[in-house]
């Protein structure tokens, strides 16, 4: 009958560690490792023996006598609160704010953009026949263009609606959009 312990090897590595488990179990439920200290007054002569924490901070907080040095340190506090009362759920008042001098007047910043130049194309007239095929005639100085809804002319203005008195023109370049009515003449 085999039981598993044919490889050395392994049988010895389990063996180290099931020992060092013990170990750390034994510790950590007996206190291995920590100063003893004297039985507690009241004890009488017991052979049990109390632990004493290593930590000073713990030994502090475990300590039931009074620091007096403490309480002294502590009475000297004085509370300057904001007058806020507490049991009451309103919120203050904000404070009103005092009025700027001239000499402490916000910076304006900069000023703002001037506004677009208006297009200067006049409505003209229609070519073609109602419907989608319709065209207008648009006057720039002297030069005349011919054109459609969705149509780019003098590579800066584009024609977005054509109706019957008017039609609405985008600057491209400044996304300015204005309606011309038609003019006479």
């Amino acid at each position: 009958m085999k039981i598993g312990t044919e490889n050395k090897t392994k049988t010895l590595l389990a063996v180290v560690l099931a020992v060092i488990a013990v170990v750390l179990v034994v510790r950590t439920f007996w206190g291995g490792g920590e100063e003893t200290a004297a039985p507690a007054a009241g004890a009488h002569g017991s052979a049990k023996t109390w632990h004493k924490p290593t930590h000073a901070l713990l030994a502090h907080s475990l300590d039931p006598s009074l620091r007096f040095d403490l309480l002294k340190a502590s009475e000297d506090v004085t509370y300057k609160g904001t007058g806020r009362n507490i049991f009451r759920s309103e919120a203050p008042a904000p404070p009103i704010p005092e009025p700027l001098t001239a000499d402490k007047q916000p910076d304006p910043g900069p000023p703002p953009p001037p506004p677009p130049p208006p297009i200067d194309l006049k409505f003209y007239g229609y070519a073609g026949p109602k419907g989608d095929n319709r065209q207008v005639f648009l006057l720039r100085g002297e030069d005349i263009f011919l054109a459609k809804e969705g149509q780019i002319i003098d590579r800066r203005y584009k024609i977005l609606h054509i109706g019957t008195n008017s039609v609405e023109i985008q600057d491209v370049l400044t996304n300015h959009t204005e309606t011309k009515p038609l003019t006479a003449g």
